[in-house]
Formats: C-alpha cells, structure tokens, sequence
C-alpha cells in the first residue's frame, strides 16, 4: 500500500488529505498547533472554496460576517461584506473534517525531512519517525525553500492584538504613506490591527520598542481610533511575520508536490490567501493520483501543477499592483513605488479578442488523472479552457470561424447553449 505523507494541516493540507480521501487512499498528516491567536478577514468566494473542499466543520466553527470599511486613496467607501475567520477556531474545525474523514493525523513540530529517489524519512519532535512513498508539502511559508524562485518586494507585517470592550463585529483597510493597516473588531471585544511596511524603508526599531512603536503609529490614525474608540488595549500582544509574495521554483517532483503558501504565498492585500492556497491543493489529488498510477505521464502532471500554480501566483500579484496603484498620495515613497511596478507591466485583464483565440493542446485533468487536450487559449486563461458545462470548446471554435452560430450550436441542450454562447460572448465572439 502506497503511503502518502502530508506536513501540515492549513486548509491546503486539509484538502488535499480530503481529495485523497475520496481516491480511496490512506493519509497520514503531520502538523503543530499554529503558535498565535490569528484572524483572517475572506470572501465568500473562499468560504464557496472551502465548502467544495469538504471542509464542513472548518466553516461551520468559523465564520463571522462583517462590513468592511475602506480607506484608500484618501477616499473612503464600504466594501463586501467579509467574513472574519478566528484561526484557532477554524483550525479545530479542520482536524474534526481530517477526523472525520479517516485521516491518521499527527501532532508534533517536523524536525527533519530527507527525501530520496525511493521515499522519504521524516523525523517528528516527540514521535516514531514516519516512511512516505509521496510526500504533500503543506507547511505554508515555513516549509523550506528550494533553491531561488521568484519574490516580490520584501514585506513584514507587525499583528497588534488586545482585548477591548465587547460590541459589534466590524473590520477595515487603510493605506499609510508607509503601507497599509488591516484592522478588526470582534462582538467579544478581540481587537486586531496589522501594519503591513516594506522592509527595507520601515526604518523599524529594535524588536523591545517594536510594541510601543506600533502603539504610536496606531495613535496617529484618524481611522484607527475612531474604529477602536480610543479604549484601553488590555494584554496587548505582537507577532511579526513576512508576507513578502513567494513563487517557489520548483513545486512538483516525481514523489513529492508543494501546494498552499509552500507552493507560493501572496501579498495579504488581495485577501485571498486562503482562496489561493486551495487552488493549487484543489487539483493537488489528481496530480497525484497520476504520479502513482501512470508513470508514463509524470512529465504531463508535473507540468499542469507547475503552470497551474506560477498563473495562479502571477494573476494574485497583478490584481495586488493595480490596487496599489490606485494610491496616488504617496507617489514617492517606497512602499508604493516597489510594489506599483511589480511583477509586471502585463494587463491583468485584457480586453477580450474572438479572432486571437488559439487551440492548443496541454494537460486537463480527465476522470481522476491528468491527461491532454485541446483547449483553446483565452487573454484570461493562458493555461486554455477545455470544457463550459460539459461541452469542449475547441471544436466549437473551430467550427465558429466557418460556420454560422446556430448551425455550430444547434445539438446542445437549453443550459448548454446558455453557457457556452454566455462564454463566446465574453471572449468578444460576434454572431
């Protein structure tokens, strides 16, 4: 029996474990209680993420909605509502999903990982060491780095968090000639506010002033302290942790896979850490799945996680530089400087062209194995499209530059023809 090993129990672990799971394979997981107190504010895209995952009980513990307020470019207005997810809380509902659903899982810090061609040895503070044939990466930014990928401006964000006084549930952004603040409020009185700076700029004090340095900054806010009301700050408490955005080189081997933050981490500005960690552990089973029962198509599978998860880190860091960019006070500080021009100068999104549609073939992932196909290569979707409600696009569009539309679309069902012709609309098609 093949044993699948998997390092850490974030919600990219856990949906992994859970996609294996459902294969039929056995999952051992390895994972440490997350050392701090944290709150992470998402959309309700992430929470649809995260209830397609399986993670049930993850979301059932955890979720608190809030209306966000958004200061920015001198300009104020209320976002989406965003939902406030108490990790510690969220955490206990992922290993009760894990549980749930058979998977052996292992509390304790990894001392030590040593991979070879044959498997792998982990060594486990306080445990046996364990055997793996396969091995999922699902450390976040604390699994190890292999060798030098690509990384955007260097960033640190200092968490303050207090208790307040207990009312309302509320959570908002505001940009700062030297970076931006994130800051929450729980019905129970939890304060959070999180500073994000650019590294090299900040000109930070030594880690002992650190507390009371953020302290004073939040005083200078006009924002921060009508959103906290000017209340004590009772067991004031800070962690510091990078959140520089990390595109590792290397994210898939013969019997091994990154996936989550391990695989590459995002600016938290786009607020879509988690959303962004599934994604590239959503498909991380069929990956898998293909390694172990088709070796003759390692090379394709290798190459669909590979490309999968560097357009999935480019498009984040995209969307990450424009909303940067639309700060215009503070043109020449360095905060915004570095990251209005970072990665790229490409569009984000670029407006749609029918006639510059290609069809090639690349990897897709076909009945539990990644296989290959012709898919057609949209502006938004580099990495092509297969399939819009079960019909493959690559014959229709050939077929559309010959033919009339309602010749070409004429055997689909009434949901069919909806779909797609909703979808050639929108890649400039005109009938």
């Amino acid at each position: 029996m093949t044993v699948i090993v998997i390092l850490g129990a974030g919600p990219a672990g856990a949906a992994v474990a859970l996609g294996l799971r459902r294969m039929g394979y056995a999952v051992t997981l390895v994972s440490e209680w997350r050392r701090f107190a944290a709150l992470e504010g998402v959309s309700v895209r992430v929470l649809e993420a995260l209830r397609g995952a399986g993670l049930q009980q993850a979301l059932a513990q955890a979720a608190l909605p809030s209306q966000r307020q958004v200061n920015w470019n001198g300009q104020q207005h209320a976002q989406n509502v965003e939902y406030l997810l108490d990790r510690p809380t969220f955490d206990r509902g992922l290993r009760e999903d894990l549980r749930l659903a058979g998977v052996d899982l292992v509390e304790g810090r990894v001392l030590s990982v040593q991979t070879c061609a044959t498997g792998h040895q982990i060594e486990i503070d306080g445990h046996e060491s364990l055997v793996a044939d396969f091995l999922v990466e699902a450390r976040g930014r604390q699994a190890p780095t292999l060798g030098k990928g690509l990384r955007g401006p260097e960033t640190v964000s200092l968490l303050n968090r207090w208790q307040g006084t207990p009312g309302s549930t509320a959570s908002a952004v505001e940009s700062l000639a030297d970076g931006w603040a994130w800051m929450a409020r729980r019905a129970d009185g939890q304060c959070y506010w999180q500073w994000t700076v650019d590294v090299a700029s900040a000109g930070l004090p030594g880690k002992a002033m650190l507390l009371d340095y953020c302290r004073q900054k939040r005083g200078e806010s006009a924002v921060a302290r009508v959103f906290f009301g000017g209340e004590p700050e009772l067991d004031l408490q800070l962690h510091a942790r990078s959140s520089t955005a990390i595109l590792h080189p290397q994210v898939c081997g013969d019997n091994w896979i990154r996936v989550g933050d391990a695989a590459m981490a995002v600016d938290p500005l786009s607020g879509n850490g988690i959303f962004q960690s599934l994604s590239s552990a959503l498909q991380a089973p069929t990956v898998i799945n293909t390694l172990l029962c088709k070796p003759e198509r390692t090379a394709l599978a290798r190459r669909f996680h590979q490309q999968r998860v560097e357009q999935l880190f480019l498009r984040f860091a995209r969307i990450g530089r424009d909303f940067y960019a639309d700060e215009q006070r503070w043109l020449d500080q360095p905060f915004w400087q570095a990251r209005r021009q970072w990665p790229d100068a490409e569009i984000a999104h670029a407006e749609a062209d029918f006639n510059a549609l290609r069809i090639e073939r690349a990897p897709v992932l076909r009945d539990g194995f990644v296989d290959e196909a012709e898919v057609v290569i949209t502006v938004d979707q580099p990495l092509g499209i297969w399939h819009v409600q079960g019909v493959e696009v690559a014959p229709l569009v050939r077929r559309l530059r010959a033919e009339p539309a309602e010749q070409v679309l004429a055997g689909l069902t009434v949901e069919q023809g909806r779909r797609v012709r909703g979808w050639l609309l929108a890649q400039g098609y005109k009938p």
